[in-house]
């Protein structure tokens, strides 16, 4: 089947607006960040979906400059969060002080009211402190001394990053938590060719700050000519396939597979696979969605809502193999 817009399409100055604020951001971040595609791949989708990115890695990897050098290519107000075990929930969201001569309580806002906030190592701070950021994340408000404020109503992304090997001192995310963040991404170690322009970059002193390139007023048109790329009923009903599948796997996945699950995916899966698609098609100079731009981004969306037993673990099975084996068992439209 030939997939293309058979609706009325984006405005030509719409549609190279947009490719011209999409080819700036990108520019921005690979004159700061060495290599790591997926890592702009996923940033720049999660930007254009308006949805929050958790990235997972190793210490060293670029995780906190990827995401600073994303953000500050945006003229917008940036936060950050250094997270740690004895880090408060007022700490993110602010909090209230009474002054004795006024015998009045202020409102003192914290770093969550931004465009762009920063938790660095998120899963060192306590479950009470994550939970924090729940209603912020989900609802766009925040709740103090009674009072619900709203966050920024032009734009408001979360960048979280963890580390998954160091243990101590760590809170893993509950699933709640990680299912508000549209994509997760995974980022490994550079090539050799890499780390020696990385190296080169550093003695150039290229990775300076510079000044931003685009506005928030740019990301929030991008953001509203994404949402009018057309996506067929044929793809939406390929997405949900595909996130039915995580959850009842037994007949597609052969039953050792199958047995891996533990928990499925929920909607918010197929609403994320649906907003990303689009930014991805955009990205690649489409107005309309593939069944490819779907699976490009299968792991991203789905590796954090896939829960995986024991038995997996034990078996040394990644939930990007479930991922795989369920996409490639679902019938193209």
């Amino acid at each position: 089947m030939a997939f293309q817009n058979t609706r009325p399409s984006i405005a030509r100055e719409d549609f190279e607006y947009a490719q011209e604020v999409i080819r700036k951001l990108s520019d921005y971040y690979s004159s700061k960040v060495v290599g790591q595609s997926k890592l702009r791949v996923s940033l720049t989708a999660a930007i254009i979906a308006d949805g929050h990115i958790l990235i997972e890695s190793v210490p060293g990897l670029a995780k906190t400059t990827a995401a600073k050098a994303i953000s500050d290519a945006v003229d917008g107000k940036f936060s950050r969060v250094q997270c740690t075990p004895d880090l408060l929930p007022s700490d993110i969201i602010g909090t209230q002080i009474y002054h004795q001569e006024s015998g009045k309580f202020e409102t003192i806002f914290g770093p969550v009211f931004a465009n762009f906030v920063l938790l660095d190592e998120v899963n060192r701070s306590s479950a009470k402190t994550q939970s924090a950021m729940l209603e912020a994340m989900q609802e766009r408000q925040v709740t103090i001394g009674g009072i619900t404020y709203k966050m920024p109503q032009d734009i408001f992304i979360v960048i979280a990053t963890q580390n998954p090997i160091e243990q101590e001192g760590t809170y893993p995310l509950s699933e709640a938590q990680t299912d508000r963040f549209m994509i997760k991404e995974k980022i490994t170690y550079p090539s050799m060719d890499e780390e020696v322009t990385v190296l080169e970059k550093m003695e150039a002193r290229q990775f300076e700050k510079t000044p931003p390139v685009l506005t928030i007023q740019d990301v929030d048109r991008v953001q509203d000519i994404a949402e009018m790329v057309y996506a067929d009923r044929s793809v939406k009903q390929y997405i949900s396939a595909i996130v039915n599948a995580t959850r009842f796997p037994k007949g597609l996945l052969d039953d050792r597979m199958a047995e891996y699950i533990r928990i499925g995916a929920s909607p918010r899966a197929s609403i994320a696979f649906l907003r990303v698609a689009k930014a991805v098609a955009l990205m690649r100079g489409r107005t309309y969605v593939t069944p490819d731009d779907v699976k490009e981004m299968s792991h991203q969306v789905l590796r954090h809502r896939i829960g995986l037993n024991y038995s997996a673990f034990a078996d040394g099975v990644e939930t990007e193999q479930i991922i795989d084996a369920i996409v490639s068992k679902i019938k193209l439209p």
